[in-house]
Parts: C-alpha cells; sequence; structure tokens
C-alpha cells in the first residue's frame, strides 16, 4: 500500500494519453489550440504500460485514463487492452468529451471497462458550440446512449461557468429523474490558458447547491465513498444522483488518492502542481524499475499537504498557469 508523507493513500491514478482535442473549450486552451507536443515527447503505450505497471505493483489499484482526448490518439484501444490484463489493477474507467466514442463502447465494454466519466457541459447544442467552438453536440449524445445502453456506469461532468451555462443546472439534473447517471457540476479553475486575469470562482460549491435546492427543495445527502472528489446527493424517485464537486474550492484535498501522469510523462502529485518528476525520461535514460520505484517514492514522500500549497509553490517557481489539456484535467 502507498502512503504519502501526510499519511494519506495513494491508489488511484489518472493517465493522460495526449494533450491534443478536438473540441476548443474556451476555459481549457485558447480557440487556435496549444503549442502541441511532437510524438516523441509523448510517452509511448510502451512506456505507459510500463509506468502503469510499475505502479499498480506499488498500490495503485484504478487508473484513469484521461487527455486531452484519449479517443484523439491512434490505436488507443491498443493501450486499453494491455492496462485491462495488468495483475492487480481493479479497475480501468476513462474520461472522453464523447465525440469520437461511440463506436468504441462494446468494445470498451468488452475489456471490462465500466465506468466512463463524460465531459458535457451543457444540453443545448448552441451553448455547447459557444463553449467548445465545435459542432459536434449530435455526436456526444450519441456517445451518451451508446453507454447507457450498454449499461456503462457514466457520470456526466459539468464545468460551471458564470454567464455561459448556469442555464443548464436545473436541465441536466433533470436528466437523474430517468436515468442511472450521476450528473456533476464542477467549480471553474484558472486553467484555461486564454488569460491570466482569473479572480476567483464566481459559483462556487455552495451556490450550485443553492441554485439546485431552490428548485428541488427535497434533495437529499448521500454518504460519500471513500475518497470522493464530490459531495453526492439525490432526489427523491430519480433514478440517478447529483455531485458537486469544489475543484477551485479545494474542500477534498485531506483525503486525496490520487497522482497524475501528463502525456510527456510527467509525475503530479497534485492537479495544481509544476510536476515533481519525469518518469519517461528515467526510462530513457536505461534507469531500471527498481530505481524508478525509489524516485516514485521519494516523490511521494514530499506532496504537498493541499492544492493551495501546491498552486503557490508552482507560481512561485514558473509562475506559469497550465492549460487542463496538457495534465488531463
Amino acid at each position: 500500500m502507498l502512503v504519502d508523507n501526510h499519511g494519506r493513500t495513494i491508489n488511484y491514478m489518472r493517465l493522460a494519453v495526449t494533450d491534443r482535442c478536438n473540441l476548443r473549450c474556451f476555459y481549457c486552451m485558447p480557440e487556435d489550440g496549444l503549442n502541441w507536443l511532437s510524438r516523441t515527447e509523448l510517452m509511448s503505450y510502451e512506456e505507459m504500460l510500463r509506468a502503469s505497471t510499475i505502479l499498480v505493483k506499488m498500490g495503485i489499484e484504478k487508473i484513469r485514463i484521461t487527455g486531452g482526448e484519449p479517443f484523439v490518439r491512434k490505436d488507443i484501444m491498443k493501450l486499453l487492452t494491455s492496462l485491462s490484463q495488468l495483475n492487480g489493477l481493479k479497475e480501468l474507467s476513462i474520461t472522453t468529451n464523447g465525440v469520437l466514442t461511440a463506436p468504441y463502447v462494446a468494445e470498451m465494454k468488452a475489456l471490462g471497462i465500466r465506468s466512463v466519466n463524460l465531459s458535457l457541459d451543457t444540453l443545448d447544442a448552441n451553448r455547447f458550440f459557444a463553449i467548445t467552438r465545435r459542432d459536434e453536440f449530435a455526436d456526444v449524445m450519441n456517445t451518451l446512449n451508446e453507454l447507457l445502453k450498454h449499461d456503462f456506469e457514466v457520470k456526466i461532468n459539468a464545468v460551471v461557468m458564470d454567464g455561459k451555462n448556469t442555464q443548464d443546472i436545473v436541465p441536466m439534473v433533470e436528466l437523474t429523474k430517468d436515468l442511472p447517471i450521476s450528473v456533476r457540476f464542477i467549480e471553474e479553475m484558472p486553467f484555461n490558458g486564454d488569460n491570466d486575469s482569473y479572480q476567483g470562482v464566481v459559483w462556487d460549491h455552495v451556490r450550485i447547491l443553492d441554485e439546485i435546492t431552490s428548485h428541488y427543495p427535497q434533495i437529499q445527502k448521500l454518504v460519500d465513498p471513500p475518497h470522493s472528489t464530490a459531495y453526492n446527493y439525490q432526489i427523491p424517485g430519480h433514478k440517478g444522483s447529483v455531485g458537486i464537486i469544489a475543484a477551485y474550492s479545494r474542500t477534498f484535498c485531506g483525503t486525496c488518492n490520487r497522482i497524475r501522469i501528463t502525456p510527456q510523462g510527467t509525475l503530479k502529485n497534485c492537479l495544481y502542481d509544476d510536476g515533481v518528476l519525469n518518469i519517461k525520461d528515467l526510462m530513457r535514460s536505461g534507469v531500471s524499475d527498481r530505481e524508478i520505484e525509489k524516485y516514485l517514492l521519494n516523490a511521494f514522500n514530499h506532496r504537498p499537504v493541499d492544492g493551495r500549497e501546491a498552486e503557490r509553490l508552482r507560481v512561485e517557481k514558473t509562475g506559469v498557469h497550465e492549460s487542463m489539456a496538457t495534465i488531463g484535467g
């Protein structure tokens, strides 16, 4: 079992397979995209599998594949197949925007993948285009339908943005009436790649809950699973549930059990840090698995106490705010 310097168990890894995305959500990256990593800068699938194998042996039990958008990387199913066969891995899941995902749903189910997080900030096609700068709403909804048809555990992740999609909060909650899904509202974070003037969240977790409660006063608090990043609720009579993730307020740091590996192989102990170790570089320098384990253990023994400490240290060191696409957000 992996335990960090604050006594927190580490058993969950988010592995970003690419920085590229087929959407251009304004809060994530500029309209023209980013300076994409070259193929040689990305971890190869073989390197990702090696890193995952090492970490699973050390105590990682769950791997979530993220991006960018995972399905824009060629032959992604080859990696998923290999990871699904790792001895000791209890859960393999995916976060996707759903644009390219529908054709792979049956194959994913056959691999034993049961949980998919679908990024969807609005149920209105016009607002979807305004937010993502791409006309792909129909394909995303098709993916949602395919996932439900194949009995996946579906969580819809919606970033709540003042003046952009707050009118979607109630309609998205209403989805849980007839569908066995979890709709999770996420505080907007300062990772938008477009400006450095982010002054803080307008719709925090308290305001989001107040908005929902004003329409559904009978809403009930659920018991949150261990290490949950969401406050979970259910409306009596609804098949699904509602979650609120305080991503900017960072109220869940005390039980954080997750690490991240970026597409270029950088280990992040926290979403808000600047990276503490490059696993890809270690591998390419000829370092053995045993030595990589030692580097990882040292990194886990220096995790920040929370996201605010991590952000402060990063900004002091680099002065840079990152794009969510490059860190698997």
